[in-house]
């Protein structure tokens, strides 16, 4: 049987107010996994995660209104996800918040989803660094967008 937690003590564990937790629930953000027979909210660790992130978003200056954005954005893109703040792993940093997933991250603030092929970058930062530490000029052409082929010079 799953552990799980009073309003009191999600409150407590997440730092938000009882209130707070109420109006989540309530608005749908965030809704505990399990109730009481007598229907009082009862949270799941993996609630309690999701709560614990959405804080934390909050104290990065992540509105609430964003942050239910960002959770539409992300359950539409990623189907299987079910419960993007305690699955994913999220970056916030001003007005961005950036979910990472199998080696992708999306940023879903502005509703759009964007893949960042995370693998393949750190390969062509590989063959970059090979580039720089020969000096072959056959390599030069790997990065064409650099320039590496019209000024036949690395960067620093």
């Amino acid at each position: 049987m799953e552990t799980v937690f009073t309003s009191r003590e999600a409150s407590a564990i997440t730092g938000l107010t009882r209130r707070q937790l109420a109006y989540w629930a309530k608005s749908a953000l965030i809704t505990p996994s399990h109730h009481s027979p007598g229907g009082h909210a009862r949270y799941s660790f993996t609630d309690l995660v999701a709560l614990k992130t959405a804080r934390r978003l909050l104290d990065n200056g992540v509105s609430v209104q964003k942050i239910r954005g960002s959770i539409a954005a992300l359950l539409e893109f990623l189907p299987t996800c079910t419960s993007p703040l305690s699955e994913l792993s999220l970056l916030a940093s001003g007005d961005m918040v950036l979910a990472f997933r199998d080696g992708a991250a999306f940023e879903t603030v502005s509703g759009q989803a964007w893949i960042l092929p995370v693998a393949e970058m750190l390969r062509d930062i590989g063959r970059l660094r090979e580039v720089r530490s020969d000096g072959d000029p056959r390599q030069q052409d790997l990065f064409p967008e650099l320039g590496y082929a019209e000024a036949g010079e690395r960067p620093a």
